[in-house]
């Protein structure tokens, strides 16, 4: 009776005509740090190996010479000499190339992507706190490499989540990338997988994440991104 059932499913998902689907992913990548951020693809079908896809990406981006150090005070990790933290949106239109297709729940399908478009970056402070004269009543506030009082030896920890995103500047640039995805659900109506690629964003100018350090305008990652969504 199970056969029969997942038989009759497998016939019935193989026959239907998906026009549409719906991934979700967790990214990790060489600018961030052990999650880096989410995204989210809203694909259309053109021809049988051929789709289309709007994108939506939200990760932190890391300077490279960043250290995560340990408060000799409250044993918190912190990042001394950062500056600000990079919150980057990215909005892609992509198109998606069928290069080998998965058998019936068996095989994997692989995709060539490619995806470009406008990003919105967040420069936020990067907030610290650390002791004062009563060690029982810490400061925080952002980091400023130039305020004597702020020792190494005196940090306790970083301010609290998105603390600092109210008082973001703004900035604009551009996202390309060019990767490989691997599906291996059994029926086609869903998708389990991993994305890997590589991916380069602009902006106008330098952003300020470590004053001490020679910061970029330009970013370069290697990326894997965890996928799962449905078809429809």
């Amino acid at each position: 009776m199970i056969f029969i059932t997942v038989s009759a499913y497998s016939q019935s998902d193989r026959d239907r005509n998906f026009s549409r689907e719906y991934v979700w992913g967790i990214k990790k990548s060489t600018t961030g740090g052990l999650i880096s951020g989410f995204t989210f693809k809203y694909g259309m079908k053109r021809s049988d190996r051929h789709w289309q896809s709007f994108n939506l990406e939200m990760v932190n981006v890391k300077h490279p010479n960043e250290t995560r150090e340990t408060s000799v005070i409250t044993g918190e990790p912190f990042i001394w000499g950062k500056q600000n933290y990079l919150y980057a949106i990215r909005l892609q239109y992509g198109r998606e190339y069928v290069l080998f297709e998965k058998a019936d729940q068996q095989g994997v399908q692989v995709n060539l992507i490619g995806a470009a478009g406008p990003t919105i970056g967040l420069i936020a402070p990067y907030y610290i706190k650390y002791a004062s004269d009563n060690q029982f009543n810490p400061i925080s506030e952002p980091y400023d490499p130039n305020n004597a009082s702020i020792r190494r030896s005196a940090v306790m920890g970083t301010g609290h989540l998105f603390q600092g995103v109210g008082e973001s500047n703004v900035t604009v640039g551009l996202s390309a990338k060019i990767a490989m995805s691997f599906e291996f659900s059994t029926f086609k109506s869903s998708i389990s997988g991993f994305e890997v690629g590589f991916m380069v964003e602009a902006y106008p100018k330098e952003i300020n994440l470590m004053p001490a350090q020679k910061n970029r305008a330009i970013f370069n990652e290697v990326y894997i991104t965890l996928t799962h969504g449905k078809r429809r």
